[in-house]
């Protein structure tokens, strides 16, 4: 598939390249992420969208892993304790890391971190654990530095993890979404995506403005059947959009809720084909 100039194509719609394929002339065009040039050719190194700024072409991956920026908002997973850190699974190239000295103590009191801390902090994270931070800063060998320290970030619990390629995750003004069927969103830029219960703003403050027990508490909260069927079509209208690569936003999954609930009363009737593409089609024209 050449794009020339001398063809008439439209940038602003989706291509698709493969790896090996040349795209134009190096000689108009300059090579962006995703290509290299050969003899005269401007070719896609891999599998992907491709995309143009002004004479600036690239190739934006299908499938690959997270690249982060400071200030993302992500979902992740203990998978270590080490002393005065955490590592954490950001589907990153390498684990992210979450030091001690950036995570809200009990008590919500901004102070040193002191040994007494450093042998609690299973009490805070433990292997396995979700949990929601920004990123922060990176290390001098790329790893991604991530930060709590607020009451809208921290461990997760009442719900469920699904996994989308993070290419789809679209930046949005706000990443934590409350669906008016009672279940919150978390869309971690790095694909993870946690679906819960609805919890109240402040129902996590305590006296001091920050109640550690609920914080960092390993227990869920008694969902009813009616929540717990929400999360259940939440999860899988995600799957299915994800699986037809179709990027997700607030509006979106919102309009693809109330489609499914007039149109299939059991959620799990919605990975039939016919639904499947069905509930697509109506998200594919909502911009």
């Amino acid at each position: 598939m050449n794009v020339d100039e001398e063809e008439v194509m439209d940038f602003t719609k989706s291509r698709v390249a493969l790896p090996g394929e040349p795209l134009t002339s190096s000689q108009a065009y300059m090579r962006g992420h995703g290509t290299y040039v050969d003899t005269e050719d401007v070719v896609a190194s891999v599998a992907g969208t491709i995309e143009r700024v002004n004479k600036l072409i690239t190739v934006k991956a299908i499938r690959t892993r997270y690249n982060a920026e400071v200030g993302d908002l992500i979902v992740g997973r203990i998978t270590e304790v080490q002393p005065k850190r955490w590592k954490v699974d950001a589907n990153a190239r390498q684990d992210a890391i979450l030091m001690l000295s950036s995570v809200n103590l009990p008590g919500g009191v901004q102070r040193r971190k002191l040994e007494s801390d450093e042998l609690q902090m299973r009490n805070f994270f433990e292997e396995g654990d979700l949990l929601v931070a920004e990123v922060q800063a990176f290390f001098s060998d790329g790893a991604i530095s991530l930060h709590t320290r607020s009451l809208k970030y921290g461990k997760l619990r009442n719900g469920q993890l699904v996994v989308v390629p993070s290419a789809l995750i679209r930046r949005l003004k706000s990443h934590f979404i409350a669906l008016a069927c009672g279940v919150d969103l978390i869309l971690g830029l790095n694909g993870y995506i946690w679906v819960s219960k609805h919890v109240r703003e402040n129902e996590q403050e305590g006296e001091e403005g920050f109640d550690a027990e609920a914080v960092y508490s390993n227990m869920n909260d008694d969902i009813d059947l009616g929540t717990r069927q929400a999360i259940t079509r939440v999860s899988n209208i995600i799957k299915i959009l994800a699986a037809h690569f179709v990027p997700l936003t607030d509006t979106r999954l919102a309009e693809a809720y109330e489609w499914s609930i007039e149109h299939e009363e059991d959620a799990q009737n919605l990975f039939q084909q016919e639904s499947a593409e069905q509930l697509v089609a109506v998200v594919n024209t909502i911009a």
